[in-house]
Formats: C-alpha cells, structure tokens, sequence
C-alpha cells in the first residue's frame, strides 16, 4: 500500500508581525506549515513602538488576540475605536503567546538558501538541516533572503523611556523643522520617540549604512536643544532613554511580489515610512489577504496540491489586490513625512499655509478613508468588534451581495467624513501636481 501524498506545506521566512499573523491565520484555515525564525527569541529587545489602528484591531479580533493586546496598553479612543500603543516587542509576545500551536514556530533557524524544485521547495538552513512545503512565504522583513532592495530617503534616531508629563500620557506630539522632524508617542509610563532626518544623498542597494553608538550620540548632540514640548527639549528625552539607536528608513513598494513558489508580504514587498504608524497594520493586511486567497485556493482543489500554474494564479490575485492600496498607503505615509520635515521650500509652504486652513479632521478623515477600506480574513467571524463612526466597505459590499441593491447614499456620519474630505482636497490636488517639483 502506497503512502498516502504529505499535506500542502507552506514555509514561512520570519517571526515578526508579519510572520506570526500568517501562522495564527493558517492555523485558523487548517493548512501545514512552519515559521522560521533567525533570532534565538521571538520578542527581542529592539525597535520602539508599533500601533494598531482598528483596522489592524479587527485582524486581532479575528485571531483572538484584541483583548490581550488592549490589557498590555492604555487605548487612544478615537472617533469610536481605540488605537492601539505598544513596544514593538510586547506586541510581538502577544502575538505569540496566542498561537494555538507554537511548536510551528522555530527559532533560531537562519534561511541560508531557498531552492524551487519542480514539486516542491527546500529551505536549506545554517545549521545544515532542510525544510520541505510546497511554497515559501517571505516574511523576513527589510534584511529578506528573497527579495529585491528599496530606497532608502532617511535616517532616524528610534527610542524609548520614562514618561514625559510635558508630552501627555496617550498623545502624538508632531515638530516640524528643516529636513527633519520630531515624533513623539505616549503611554502613561512611557514614550516612544522619532527623529527623521532627510539624507543628502539618497541610496539604494546595495549599499546599506550601518551606524554606530557613536554616529547616534553625534546626531542626538546636533538637535539636542531643540524643543520637543514648551518644558522640554530633545536631550532630555535621550538622556533619560531605556534605548535608543540611529537606523535608516528604507521605503517603497516592489514591482514583483511572487516567483515561481515564492511569495513576499510585509516589509520586504512593501515598506512605508513610520510618521504615520501604517507599516505594521499593512503587514497584517497582506497576510491576510494572501491568506484568503491560499484557503480559497485549497477549497477549489479539494484536497489536491496545487500546481505551479495554480499557485502563481493565487500569488497573481494577491499581489493585484494589495499592490495598488500599498501605493497609495506609501504615498501618502511618504507625503506626511515630507511635509513635517519640510524637504523642500514648497513643502515648508504647505506645512506652515496650507494644512493650517484645513478642518482640525482633515488628516484624520483621510486616514478613516484608508481604514475603513482594508481587509479581513474571509472565514473567520469578527464576532462583536465595536462599531466605529464609519462603516466597513467590505460590510457594505456584502449588504450589496445580499440585497442586490445599489447602495444608497452615504448617512450623516459619512456625509460629514466626506464634506472634511472635500476640504482638504484642494491639498491632495496640489500635492499630486507639485510633488514633480519638490525633488532635492
């Protein structure tokens, strides 16, 4: 008697947020899989704050991790939902410590080599072991074993420490300045802190700095006297850090997301900049979505593993329906970074004339627009997720299947969404015909 086919396997490439999403949300449609991760721990001591916006909340809910994430953080109540603040490493735990099977988690496995086989793929690993599925899921971040380079327009001094009473207890304190700029992000016991600092010269790969202690503290010293609130200026912020280091802010959105039995999501297909706390709810989104398509995939072949020419069908349909809705979330995390930094004299203008005569909803409104239209995972309830000021466009979608009716027109809640909107449009317009001219 022949042994009966292995399961269809799918090899994950990293234990981030991204890498931990895949594996709750292929645990939730029942397909084999291992995640593999280079580092020897799964929440190291790195990186600052990440948040999480109700789109990224609803995600959460679906894999059942919301209510642990709303204990480890005071929310931000916002228009009827909450934005989520953690340390980037408490969010990593969390996502982890959910996992209904954590022995499909590896740490400690560095990818060296992925070789595309013709039924299959092998992962050859440092420690001289192999891993067989049948596709790779690429979710190794900005330092990614299988995928192209970005361009990197900026550094930053990253951080975090002790509460600053000067800079609130659930606030985002903004401080524009020329060709670089403050961001500042607060929990009851602690803040998050970001200094942007345009390059003279951009770069690409493959060059990549890497900086030092030393390059930090010399950047640290050069704004150190600047103020970050009326009772405080930034050296205080980097004396009292529990750490801090200077990091380059790589950004941009990949032409090819898939080859052969390889696919990419999160920061290594697309990377945003942070001044507007997308990158990490994106990287959620994706994996979501590549997820919807795989289940569906395996539902149509019945149990068959699929071929080469289904799955690069599946990779297709994924990267058409995210790579447009990552264009535009660069775009305009690439525009808010640039007005606060004033990189150019017209951008200056903007910050200082123009946003200053748009509706105190302006921003916020633009920023519902991109959360009301992001997705979820197709076969998994979101149960009793709050209802916010806006509808969902999915839900509404679905009421359209289900009624077979054209929907009617927006309530008083979106109508006041749209008329803020309209105001600011005269902003967006500008910004699509002057950015041309705003090069260094």
């Amino acid at each position: 008697m022949s042994n009966p086919e292995p399961s269809f396997r799918v090899i994950v490439i990293g234990a981030g947020v991204a890498g931990l999403t895949a594996s709750h949300c292929l645990q939730k449609a029942g397909i084999d899989h291992v995640v593999l991760e280079r580092r020897s721990e799964i929440a190291p001591p790195e990186g600052a704050s990440i948040a999480i916006y109700p789109h990224g909340a609803r995600i959460l809910k679906q894999i059942e991790c919301l209510k642990a994430a709303k204990k480890a953080c005071v929310p931000c109540d916002r228009h009827g939902q909450d934005i989520l603040l953690f340390e980037r490493r408490e969010f990593l735990q969390i996502l982890y410590d959910r996992l209904p099977d954590k022995s499909r988690i590896r740490t400690g496995c560095s990818a060296k080599e992925v070789r595309q086989l013709v039924s299959g793929v092998e992962v050859k690993l440092r420690d001289g072991t192999t891993e067989k599925g049948d596709m790779v899921l690429g979710c190794d971040g900005v330092h990614s074993l299988v995928r192209s380079s970005m361009k990197t327009n900026w550094k930053c001094l990253v951080g975090m420490g002790p509460a600053a009473p000067g800079l609130g207890e659930r606030d985002m304190t903004v401080i524009h300045n020329n060709r670089y700029s403050f961001l500042a992000l607060t929990q009851p016991d602690r803040v998050f802190w970001f200094v942007f600092f345009r390059l003279d010269k951009p770069y690409t790969w493959p060059k990549r700095e890497r900086y030092t202690d030393e390059d930090a503290e010399k950047l640290a010293a050069s704004v150190a006297d600047h103020a970050v609130s009326p009772t405080m200026v930034f050296g205080e912020l980097w004396q009292k850090r529990y750490r801090g280091m200077l990091i380059p802010i790589e950004e941009g959105v990949l032409e090819h997301w898939h080859n052969g039995r390889i696919v990419l999501a999160g920061d290594c297909v697309h990377k945003v900049t942070p001044n507007i706390a997308l990158g990490g709810n994106s990287s959620m989104e994706s994996v979501v979505v590549l997820c919807n398509h795989i289940r569906q995939m395996m539902v149509n072949q019945c149990g068959a593993k699929p071929s080469l020419a289904t799955l690069n069908k599946t990779f297709a349909a994924y990267q058409a329906e995210r790579q447009p809705r990552m264009k535009q979330i660069m775009d305009f995390s690439s525009l808010i970074t640039d007005v606060q930094a004033w990189r150019t004299p017209l951008y200056k203008f903007v910050a200082t004339w123009v946003l200053p005569l748009q509706p105190d909803r302006a921003v916020a409104d633009q920023i519902g627009e991109i959360v009301r239209d992001a997705p979820k995972l197709d076969f998994v309830d979101v149960g009793d997720f709050a209802k916010g000021r806006l509808t969902w466009k999915d839900e509404d979608r679905e009421v359209q299947r289900n009624q077979k009716i054209v929907m009617k027109s927006p309530g008083s809640a979106l109508g006041g969404m749209m008329s803020a909107a309209a105001a600011i449009g005269m902003f967006v317009l500008m910004a699509q015909y002057i950015r041309p001219l705003m090069t260094v």
